[in-house]
């Protein structure tokens, strides 16, 4: 019985240890090599690397792009420099008026990114250095070396020291390095002149044919001044000292400003001089502007307008005027329009009147020329 089991153990492991080596067989099998031919037309290269082999993995494909739907834009403009204190240069063309006595024949002497109105100080027809010496033109601050453009198209007259004084190369002349030009156009048959004072360095020459918004000069402080600034005359009739009239109603004004233009009296009739007045824009009553009539001197009233205070750069609006006449404050209103002139008068009887002049008389009356030639018939 022993030898029997003994024997059947042993057939059985014979038969076990043949079926692993079939296994066995059938493993080493399926890890044999692949021939080329076997493989077939694999692009697939393998790559090498460090001794190791490496399988590089296909490319997966590229998405199919999907049509997208244009998002909404806002095209914004790139904003413009901002403007100094509001001042823009005038959209009328220059020479400008609006009506037949109005003269705003020149544009600004400085541009227009830089202060462009008078100094409220230095005003035509103040007082500011004598007693007895009255301002002939505006001033208009700017900074040194600012340059200094020709008002209207005309011939230099005068460049350099001695404006003032007629003697070339006086350097203690008031008006320091200036510049004169003599227009291409004139008023009512008299010639123009603008003047250019208290400049650094002058750049145009005696002869010179400028046109309008050509460099002329420099702004600087040479002559009788306290700092930089242009010295601005306008002339008529002749180039002298005393054939002086306010700039301010020859300069045409800026965007949507107008100018306001009055004639104060007293109870005789007579100019009142360095006579106060203010001048509030409403509702809000800011800023307030304080005018000065002109003094006894060396100015010239418009032919027209007979005036005796111009106030300019005014934006368009309502305005109140108030002026302290006898100890009392007596007030009005008045509106500024783009480009015109608001005109007002003060008399002691009547207070303020918001009237245009009266229109120039002739001074002939024109003749009617009758033919004496007896027709034949």
């Amino acid at each position: 019985m022993k030898l029997f089991i003994l024997e059947s153990g042993s057939l059985l492991l014979k038969r076990n240890s043949r079926l692993l080596q079939s296994i066995l067989v059938l493993i080493l099998a399926s890890c044999a090599p692949v021939s080329a031919a076997t493989r077939g037309a694999d692009p697939t290269p393998t790559a090498v690397i460090a001794g190791e082999t490496a399988i590089q993995p296909p490319a997966e494909p590229e998405p199919t792009p999907r049509p997208t739907i244009e998002p909404f834009r806002f095209v914004l403009p790139t904003p413009g420099a901002e403007p100094v204190l509001g001042w823009r240069p005038p959209l009328y063309p220059v020479p400008w008026a609006v009506s037949a006595y109005d003269h705003f024949y020149f544009t600004r002497p400085i541009a227009a990114d830089n202060v462009n109105w008078p100094l409220a100080e230095y005003r035509y027809g103040g007082v500011f250095f004598a007693p007895d010496v009255v301002h002939t033109g505006v001033d208009i601050g700017a900074e040194e070396g600012t340059p200094i453009l020709a008002a209207g198209p005309g011939i230099i007259v005068s460049a350099g020291w001695g404006l003032f004084s007629g003697a070339a190369d006086n350097i203690n002349d008031p008006y320091g390095k200036a510049v004169a030009i003599k227009h291409d156009f004139g008023y009512k048959g008299e010639p123009l002149y603008t003047i250019y004072a208290h400049m650094s360095e002058t750049i145009a020459l005696v002869g010179q044919h400028v046109e309008t918004g050509d460099v002329i000069g420099l702004v600087g402080a040479t002559g009788a001044t306290t700092g930089p600034h242009l010295h601005f005359e306008v002339r008529m009739g002749g180039n002298t000292f005393y054939t002086t009239y306010n700039p301010e109603l020859w300069m045409s004004p800026p965007q949507g400003w107008g100018v306001l233009v009055g004639r104060v009296t007293e109870e005789k009739g007579r100019l009142l001089n360095y006579y106060p007045l203010e001048v509030r824009p409403e509702p809000s009553g800011v800023p307030l502007r304080r005018a000065l009539t002109y003094a006894q001197g060396a100015v010239n009233s418009d032919p027209y307008y007979n005036e005796n205070l111009v106030l300019s750069d005014l934006p368009a609006g309502i305005y109140k005027l108030t002026i302290n006449y006898k100890e009392k404050d007596i007030q009005t209103w008045v509106e500024i329009f783009p480009g015109q002139v608001t005109y007002f008068t003060f008399t002691d009887k009547e207070g303020f009147q918001v009237i245009p002049p009266p229109e120039p008389k002739l001074d002939f009356l024109p003749v009617t020329v009758t033919s004496t030639v007896t027709p034949t018939p």
